[in-house]
């Protein structure tokens, strides 16, 4: 049982003995009650085969239920998970993927339908046009790492099916603490069902799930549990918000997020045209470290000739007029970036993509009014997890299936795993509590995989938080990607991504 917190009931006694009897009867007849019209679980299975990375594979599917509850024993959430077993491996202690996507209020649905699922659902490549309407196609996905790893595709209570039951609260899963600990026990329960609690583990999570990842991680070894995990893949991390956060007063995000702007401007050909981008960003991280982040701290005592010298090699690198970097004081904020880049040709840039754009009516606003990535990918999504669920795994369910929840993000309690002395409010920070754990576990080891043009979780903060918090280096693996926060919508990064993923669980 997962701890949260609970409603402490206050019975008054007024005097009489027949009154008290009623009265401390009455919490025990309302939680009978409560727990009557919780619903039974429920379970599909069905049975498939395919080829993967050149292997047939034989594979049972379980899309199910999992029953938790409160500290009180009170079942408070049923968790729906997708679980993918290899039926023709005779190893009975096969490793073992538990994927997660993040929001925090997002499903599995982008992992599982996008990279990591047997089917995969068919966008455009290169981003050059919207998904418009169905009908969509879903493709075999012959890269799933399902012959060498079974696989577990997790969503988080008030995500696609899971949800609250009985007297299941808020509090008792959405917040930074209470959602890893609730995801923890999940775990505990999958692995003791289905015996795999030898199984090498691994956790997958993509933006807010690398967070989330690192307190599952420590929940895990918590509470006498001690379940060591052998791996977590962090795609889009966001382990420091400090470096992926870019507002006005945080000086390190606009050094952090410079060299995503320059990629997105190489690659509109806005700067560095004819150069090769990964030495068109070496530099950039070098000016971006040596040059850009001493003159942000100067502030108003550089000298003007300072300034223009500055704004003149920012313009080189991300495509912006030295007027409006100046008239900016140097700080480029990415939201109007995304606006200014093409605004000649009236266009906005994405920010989960910097690759998608659109035409937006109000073309003098200061920042987008949606994100082009979103809006160009979002309608096949839903289309291939429903059209999936319904005819290939049976999964016959009359309530929605939610891709996204805006109540979950807007009830999310952000206090810290480990809070500071005195509660002061702060960016989110994992990332030393991983680095911890890893040196308390040797096999524990980290896969970082980001994308140049994403303006979520810039690739510069990525090497700026493993390059602080004590990790060792020997335990981190970096790989980079041609496309944006979801780097596996462009499909040459799709496949190197599925590769070193499978080589990194190999």
């Amino acid at each position: 049982m997962f701890k949260s917190k609970t409603v402490k009931l206050c019975v008054f006694f007024v005097g009489i003995a027949v009154n008290i009897a009623v009265s401390a009867q009455e919490p025990k007849e309302s939680e009978e009650k409560s727990q009557k019209s919780i619903p039974k679980l429920v379970s599909f299975h069905t049975s498939h085969k395919g080829k993967f990375n050149g292997v047939k594979v034989n594979y049972d599917v379980v899309a199910a239920e999992t029953a938790l509850s409160n500290e009180e024993g009170l079942v408070v959430g049923h968790l729906f998970s997708t679980s993918y077993f290899r039926t023709n491996d005779k190893n009975t202690n096969r490793p073992v993927a538990f994927i997660f996507n993040g929001g925090p209020g997002s499903a599995s649905t982008w992992l599982h339908m996008g990279l990591l699922g047997p089917k995969n659902i068919n966008v455009v490549s290169d981003a050059s046009s919207d998904d418009g309407a169905a009908p969509f196609g879903l493709s075999d996905n012959e890269l799933t790492i399902l012959d060498k790893a079974d696989l577990v595709f997790i969503d988080p209570i008030g995500t696609g099916y899971s949800r609250l039951v009985g007297d299941g609260k808020a509090e008792d899963f959405w917040g930074l603490k209470a959602d890893t600990d609730s995801i923890a026990e999940f775990i505990r329960i999958w692995i003791t069902k289905h015996k795999r609690w030898n199984s090498a583990k691994y956790l997958i999570g993509e933006s807010y799930g690398s967070p989330r990842a690192v307190g599952v991680a420590k929940a895990l070894r918590s509470n006498g549990l001690d379940i060591a995990l052998n791996g977590i893949v962090m795609i889009s991390q966001a382990m420091d918000y400090t470096g992926s956060t870019p507002v006005d007063d945080n000086l390190l995000a606009f050094v952090t997020y410079f060299p995503t702007l320059t990629a997105v401007a190489h690659y509109h050909q806005k700067a560095g045209v004819g150069e090769p981008l990964e030495s068109f960003l070496d530099k950039s991280r070098t000016f971006a470290v040596d040059e850009y982040l001493p003159a942000l701290f100067k502030g108003n005592l550089l000298s003007a000739a300072e300034k223009q010298e500055i704004a003149a090699k920012m313009s080189s690198f991300i495509g912006l007029s030295q007027t409006y970097i100046l008239q900016s004081d140097l700080r480029i904020l990415s939201g109007r970036f995304a606006k200014e880049l093409l605004r000649d040709e009236g266009r906005t840039i994405g920010i989960l993509d910097g690759r998608y754009t659109s035409e937006e009516i109000d073309v003098i606003a200061g920042r987008p009014t949606s994100d082009a990535a979103s809006e160009s990918i979002g309608s096949a999504y839903a289309v291939a997890i429903n059209e999936y669920m319904q005819n290939d795994l049976k999964v016959n369910l009359q309530t929605p299936y939610y891709l996204s929840s805006s109540k979950v993000g807007k009830n999310w309690d952000w206090s810290a795993i480990e809070p500071n002395a005195y509660g002061e409010p702060e960016y989110v920070k994992v990332a030393r509590i991983l680095s911890k754990e890893m040196r308390q576990n040797k096999d524990l080891k980290l896969l970082v995989a980001s994308g140049y043009y994403d303006l979520v979780t810039p690739f510069f903060d990525a090497e700026y938080t493993v390059a602080r918090h004590g990790f060792q280096r020997k335990n981190v693996t970096m790989t980079y990607y041609p496309g944006g926060h979801m780097m596996y919508v462009h499909k040459p990064s799709h496949k190197r991504l599925l590769q070193d993923i499978y080589d990194f669980i190999n």
